[in-house]
């Protein structure tokens, strides 16, 4: 039936989860946020503009329960978010152990392959930290005529500096880029088109989600303080 929510969407929506990662402007600057642009080959949100993130796979809600969190849900959104901007951006958010630049492609291609962020912890020897990740809003517009209906989390992270290396998967994103807040919200209120990129942001729905105590890592905090410009977007 035209107009319809596809069979795959649950009418609660589905579960996904994205991450709206700052650091500090090289040029001392507004913070900046990391952006990608998706493959126009994709049928959903192709060519667009958007925050790292997806779906909240089965094997996030495993490995959640395996590690014996508390909150499995919470977990499962946040295990998504890390797994996704490994896989779409290559680095390696909410991970301790060895990492640099070489171990995070390794961890990459282990994930391309395995297609589960357990595997990664398994041969890298990593762990998992959440508190890197804050949660700061929740998207769900179940109201609007959308082909797909997600209920996404986001979650902010704290680069500092930012200082790490990002490459493009050329599977789902074509190119990544860091701009301001203030940047990416005037392009999406001016219908602004740049290079063949468009900016599409998720209506900017006040279903916040304030970062709570438990979550209160210092980079946290300070992610939390730099979200005052707030966008939210699509996963």
């Amino acid at each position: 039936m035209a107009g319809s929510v596809e069979q795959d969407a649950p009418r609660d929506g589905i579960p996904a989860a994205t991450v709206v990662i700052f650091r500090h402007a090289p040029d001392g600057g507004a913070p900046q946020i990391l952006m990608q642009v998706r493959s126009r080959s994709l049928a959903f949100a192709g060519g667009m503009a958007v925050f790292p993130g997806g779906r909240v796979d089965p094997s996030d809600y495993d490995l959640a329960r395996e590690a014996g969190y508390v909150d499995i849900d919470e977990a499962a959104h946040q295990i998504a978010a890390i797994r996704e901007t490994l896989e779409e951006t290559g680095l390696a958010l909410g991970l301790r152990g060895t990492i640099d630049a070489q171990s995070a492609a390794e961890a990459r291609a282990i994930l391309l392959e395995e297609k589960s962020l357990l595997a990664v912890l398994e041969r890298m020897g990593w762990s998992i930290a959440l508190n890197d990740l804050v949660p700061f809003a929740r998207w769900f517009p179940k109201n609007e005529r959308l082909p797909r209906i997600f209920d996404t989390r986001f979650y902010i992270a704290d680069l500092g500096t930012g200082a790490v290396d990002i490459a493009v998967d050329a599977q789902e994103n074509t190119r990544l880029f860091w701009t301001s807040a203030r940047d990416a919200l005037a392009a999406t209120l001016s219908g602004w088109r740049s290079s063949t990129i468009s900016v599409r942001l998720g209506t900017t729905h006040r279903r916040r989600r304030s970062p709570r105590s438990s979550h209160g890592s210092k980079n946290g905090r300070k992610a939390a303080a730099c979200a005052s410009q707030r966008v939210a977007a699509i996963p």
